[in-house]
């Protein structure tokens, strides 16, 4: 029994925070808009020909490549 005086304030500590934690997620914006997030992961971002190959790449300034 008397771990319940202190268990129950815990539990009513972690509710508060938890539903705090929610509205500030709302509140934020966190839940505008869900749908971009899933298609953005289909969408491709750099077009295919202009992809830059390592070899055409310069070494950079001030490194001897030997």
């Amino acid at each position: 029994m008397e771990s319940l005086y202190l268990l129950i304030p815990v539990a009513l500590v972690f509710c508060i925070i938890a539903i705090k934690l929610l509205l500030w997620a709302i509140s934020s914006g966190q839940y505008d808009d869900l749908d971009k997030e899933a298609w953005r992961i289909l969408a491709d971002d750099d077009p295919v020909n202009t992809r830059v190959k390592p070899q055409d790449k310069a070494p950079p300034q001030g490194i001897d490549k030997r």
